[in-house]
């Protein structure tokens, strides 16, 4: 079949059995292939492909609600809407998104990028649903690893109390589970849910209720004997007593078992959860055969061997070096733990797991947990590092000002992907810490500007004693500098001149120190020299070289690989004013008031304006200002 003629998933509903596995075959056919060359979550996608067909033959969407939780497996479900011919274009610049997005099409529900948020959303379309008088149905796809966090437990918790009529796939694609469960699962789970069966149970308990002075405690007797075979037997159990009605588990790449559910679950009032068997990556060897997440989410393949295409860079990955770092550090401390939410791979954590097992913790998908576990191990004494994404850190927030730095605890915070991150685009870009990190009282907050800084950053995190100490360092390889053989402090809020200069001053730190030396050799070429500060150190700011710089009276430039509002800038724009030096000479480039969307990072630092000509323009600028005021003064 032709997926770029696919307009709509309406089509679905005249399909036979057999030609619903033809189109999952050219599915799974068509998302290797495009995905061999955008990269994306190939894993995640290729096993739900019966799944998204199923649930596109049972209900009406848009109508009807679907809901992606996460939504890195929503590509069937973009394709099954209309935007095959697009896929070209995934996760691209101006291209496809890799997730749900509203404006792409009105299937397209609800935008998720982050974990276990649709049951919560799902309930408050439903509640809208009911205020409004409407009739459909709201249907929220969720995993396993997403009931991990506290979210969903709390949706959980108050869509079973209100009883709201809502049908929940819970996605669980950890094979392990399917032979605990077994086929007497199964066989309940249907018994159960079919309408025969709930017919004929009603009509036993009105039977036996009739029957004189016996007949309630003969139905309350038979009612005790349906619980005690319910919690003997079915799995379920915890999401009925949260006042769900629980189907399965069934096979989620069974058309007529899913179909069959599906609709037994729809003429159910009140919650129902199905709970559906998937295998990650299914119909494609290297990705079925995964065991630790490899294929979760790739860039991209050669198909015939499912070898990654990588790059030709030689220099060291961000992430490996950090956790090597500081697994090299705890072979000396024994203090020294890792925590990670649901992200060892990512995060590169294995090497410590694996030579550390009693030492590492994966709480799952529950960040602010995880913050409050590396609270709890800090002021026992322990020195926890805690590894999470940016974009993921910003779940912990309140457990960060709480918790971490209202008690001032020794919580040493890696902020992997800081900056910008390309394709996954706005719900991951990790552009928003230092703004809400920054604020936070007794926090240090670092980003080093190659590997080797990065290095020395790790042990001056472990050895600090005085309270928390967040590292940022960004997504992909370090610049490929020598390393130091021996690590080494450094001075808690100390900043570093990496070129002199007396003509203005560029103030920066991380990712876009090289495009500070870029604009400085423009501008040296100009007769303009500029002075390069490494500000590897954003909280604390060293004052000292501040008030040099202002009483200098160099025009000076900021430059963030971060948000503007509550950045960086604004900490030396306050350091002026509260010093009483004038803000006019001070610029700022960094991110705007919007959220990024997906795209190379070159690409994106370019409409930004975040590049090398636009620092310059902005240097000469100040400088032009500054002779203007200075010849007003004179005239």
């Amino acid at each position: 079949m032709d997926l770029n003629n696919i307009s709509s998933p309406s089509f679905l509903k005249e399909l036979n059995t057999k030609q619903l596995r033809d189109l999952s075959y050219d599915i799974r056919k068509f998302l290797i292939e495009k995905c061999s060359n955008t990269g994306g979550h190939i894993g995640p996608n290729l096993g739900v492909v019966e799944l998204t067909i199923a649930l596109h033959r049972a209900f009406n969407s848009p109508k009807d609600k679907l809901l992606f939780d996460v939504g890195h497996q929503a590509y069937v479900h973009k394709i099954l809407t209309g935007r095959a011919s697009e896929f070209d274009t995934l996760r691209q610049y101006k291209g496809l998104s890799g997730f749900p997005k509203r404006i792409e099409s009105e299937h397209d529900v609800w935008e998720t990028g982050h974990s276990s948020t649709s049951l919560s959303a799902a309930m408050g379309m439903a509640a809208a649903r009911d205020v409004k008088g409407e009739h459909h149905y709201i249907v929220p796809i969720i995993g396993d690893g997403a009931l991990t966090g506290g979210m969903a437990l709390e949706a959980l918790n108050h869509i079973g109390h209100k009883k709201t009529n809502m049908i929940v796939i819970l996605n669980d694609n950890e094979m392990s589970i399917a032979p605990n469960v077994g086929a007497v699962h199964n066989i309940l789970g249907r018994l159960r849910t079919a309408s025969p069966y709930n017919r004929v149970k009603d009509d036993l308990e009105m039977l036996l209720k009739k029957i004189p002075a016996v007949g309630g405690k003969l139905a309350a007797t038979a009612e005790r004997v349906k619980d005690s075979l319910k919690y003997l037997l079915v799995s379920g159990i915890f999401f009925e007593e949260l006042g769900f009605t629980y189907l399965g588990p069934i096979d989620g790449h069974n058309f007529e078992m899913l179909e069959e559910t599906l609709q037994n679950a729809k003429k159910i009032q009140g919650p129902v959860i199905i709970h559906v068997v998937t295998k990650k990556g299914k119909g494609y060897l290297p990705a079925e055969n995964d065991t630790i997440g490899t294929w979760h989410g790739t860039g991209p393949y050669k198909i015939e061997t499912g070898d990654f295409v990588k790059s030709t860079t030689s220099a060291p990955g961000w992430s490996k070096l950090i956790a090597d770092t500081v697994t090299r550090i705890a072979r000396e401390d024994d203090r020294v733990v890792a925590i990670t939410p649901a992200m060892p791979v990512g995060s590169k954590l294995e090497g410590f797991a694996k030579e550390f097992p009693n030492r590492f913790y994966d709480v799952g998908i529950a960040e602010q947990h995880a913050a409050t576990m590396a609270a709890g191990m800090a002021a026992s004494g322990i020195k926890p590092f805690l590894a999470i994404y940016s974009t993921f850190l910003q779940r912990a927030y309140d457990q960060m000002l709480h918790d971490i730095c209202r008690q001032n605890l020794n919580v040493f915070i890696g902020i992997d992907r800081a900056g910008l991150v390309g394709a996954d685009g706005e719900t991951h870009q990790g552009v928003f810490d230092i703004a809400f990190l920054r604020h936070m009282p007794n926090i240090v907050i670092m980003m080093p500007k190659d590997e080797n800084e990065g290095q020395h950053m790790v042990k001056t995190a472990l050895d600090y004693e005085d309270g928390p100490i967040a590292l940022r360092y960004p997504r992909g390889n370090g610049l490929g500098v020598p390393m130091d053989k021996e690590l080494h402090d450094i001075p808690i809020g100390t900043w570093e001149v990496l070129q002199e200069g007396v003509d203005a001053a560029i103030v920066t730190f991380g990712t876009t120190i090289p495009l500070a030396k870029n604009a400085a050799n423009i501008l040296s070429a100009k007769g303009i020299q500029t002075e390069i500060i490494n500000a590897r150190f954003i909280k604390p700011m060293d004052e000292k070289m501040l008030h040099r710089l202002m009483q200098s009276g160099k025009p000076i430039l900021t430059i963030e690989e971060a948000m503007l509002e509550g950045g960086f800038g604004s900490a030396v724009l306050e350091f002026a004013n509260d010093h009483g030096y004038s803000t006019d000479r001070i610029a700022r480039m960094g991110i705007p008031d919007i959220f990024v969307e997906h795209g190379s990072v070159d690409l994106l630092l370019r409409d930004l304006h975040i590049t090398d000509e636009e620092a310059v323009n902005r240097v000469e600028r100040l400088i032009a200002k500054k002779s203007k005021k200075q010849a007003g003064l004179k005239a």
